[in-house]
């Protein structure tokens, strides 16, 4: 298919102009986003026609407006808040975008500025038709830290009775339609230091990760078997050695972000002078090789089965506390912990075990037969991409939405290193996106 120039410089313009609010959700050092990139949203919808309002929970905004008459049929949906950024291991800067041949490199460039952008132009160009139905729309601003944004607009949907039937959850990848994704918990672990001294000689170890196949951070995506995880990789070291720990750094960012590199300091018991270890912090990294292991019940069959990645640690106030990322599709809190708790109990008795989910949220498990999935199959072809549908490892917001019936799919871009660094879209598959957006939802409502 030809490729239109001015298509491909309007997405790419708007995109660099999303890219630049620095829109990074970090709760754990106080960081969250301004109202300055949903005000941006707002101001140039209102340019195109197109009304929109500012919605605000516990100071995290989304935009939220409808177009079109008559029944809701159909909610687009798309994140624009990010990940933290190390800026060091970026070759460009992360809040600029930077087209290198048919790669597009900024945070949030594949996940998911580049959808807002596609979604924004494709409404513009569906404001323009006589729709059959309405279309709703929302970007939300939380998605990176649990989605309860998504999770007050599909409550006060269904209040309202306005539930639309269908849903695209524009936080994909791949230009394949994701109709399996399972659901994220999170647990937490504490456990007290306990400083003694040990004769031995101080050594440091650097554990670095691996992801030769596909470049990213992203913990949903983290493959055992193929990639290395730099935490579990220490575990295993401190386990096969007897080595005693006496502390961690590395390049920790996120819950849900696999670290790039952490740096052990120990000590293997015997000859040399009077070292500080922590036995505290020695047990807690040991035990995270059977953590990761730790036999979780579920409720439906996942490509990915149940993955459980190790990501954050820190040392708070006397305690070591270790955050662990874990997906399954399973909607109980219940079988994690009772899973979790058994390892826990055998290896690191008397830590403290916290599991914590958001209770109104499921896991999208979506029929390859429904129409939602055979329409864009059909746009795709159109478009010349020939696709499948398929798991996506990561959660995303439609789990708050496929529990009121809602029949939902995540699609997305072409790109690559998601929450990690040099994140990028491929041009030429952002540059169909806002015709197939366009495509599919007049497609399903029948205009």
């Amino acid at each position: 298919m030809f490729i239109s120039t001015v298509a491909v410089m309007e997405v790419l313009e708007l995109l660099s102009e999303l890219v630049s609010f620095e829109t990074v959700n970090d709760p754990a050092r106080g960081i969250k986003p301004s109202k300055d990139c949903p005000r941006f949203i707002m101001d140039r919808l209102s340019e195109w026609g197109i009304e929109s309002r500012l919605l605000e929970r516990d100071g995290y905004y989304a935009v939220y407006g409808e177009i079109g008459e008559g029944k809701p049929r159909l909610l687009f949906m798309a994140h624009f808040d990010v990940v933290p950024v190390n800026p060091a291991e970026w070759e460009t800067d992360p809040f600029r975008l930077t087209v290198e041949g048919n790669r597009a490199y900024g945070r949030g460039s594949a996940d998911d500025k580049g959808n807002v952008a596609s979604i924004m132009l494709a409404l513009r160009e569906l404001s323009r038709e006589r729709l059959n139905g309405k279309v709703l729309f929302a970007f939300t601003g939380d998605e990176e830290i649990g989605g309860r944004m998504a999770m007050h607009i599909a409550e006060k949907l269904s209040k309202e009775g306005k539930l639309p039937e269908y849903m695209i959850n524009a936080d994909g990848i791949g230009m394949v339609p994701i109709i399996r994704r399972r659901k994220g918990f999170g647990v937490m672990l504490r456990i007290p230091s306990e400083r003694v001294r040990v004769k031995g000689r101080l050594r440091e170890k650097t554990f670095r990760i691996s992801t030769p196949v596909v470049e990213t951070r992203h913990a949903a995506y983290f493959l055992p078997g193929v990639d290395t995880h730099p935490m579990i990789a220490a575990s295993h070291f401190l386990r096969s050695r007897n080595a005693l720990a006496v502390s961690l750094e590395g390049s920790f960012l996120k819950g849900n972000v696999v670290p790039g590199e952490v740096r052990l300091k120990y000590i293997e018991p015997g000859e040399g002078g009077d070292v500080e270890v922590d036995l505290g912090l020695t047990r807690l990294l040991k035990a995270i090789v059977p953590l990761v292991r730790a036999p979780i019940k579920t409720e439906r069959y996942s490509d990915y089965g149940v993955s459980i990645t190790p990501n954050l640690y820190t040392l708070e106030g006397g305690e070591h506390v270790l955050r662990i990322d874990v997906r399954a599709m399973s909607r109980s809190k219940e079988d994690i912990e009772r899973a979790m708790r058994e390892v826990v109990e055998f290896n690191l008795p008397g830590a403290e075990l916290t599991v914590m989910t958001n209770e109104k949220a499921g896991y999208l498990f979506t029929q390859p037969g429904e129409r939602i999935v055979r329409v864009m199959l059909e746009v795709l072809e159109g478009e010349g991409e020939r696709a499948e549908p398929i798991e996506g490892p990561g959660a995303a917001d439609s789990r708050f939405f496929t529990p009121y019936g809602v029949r939902a799919i995540d699609f997305g871009p072409r790109g690559g290193n998601i929450h990690g660094p040099n994140e990028y879209v491929e041009v030429d598959s952002l540059e169909k996106m806002p015709r197939i957006y366009k495509g599919v939802a007049l497609r399903l409502l029948g205009g």
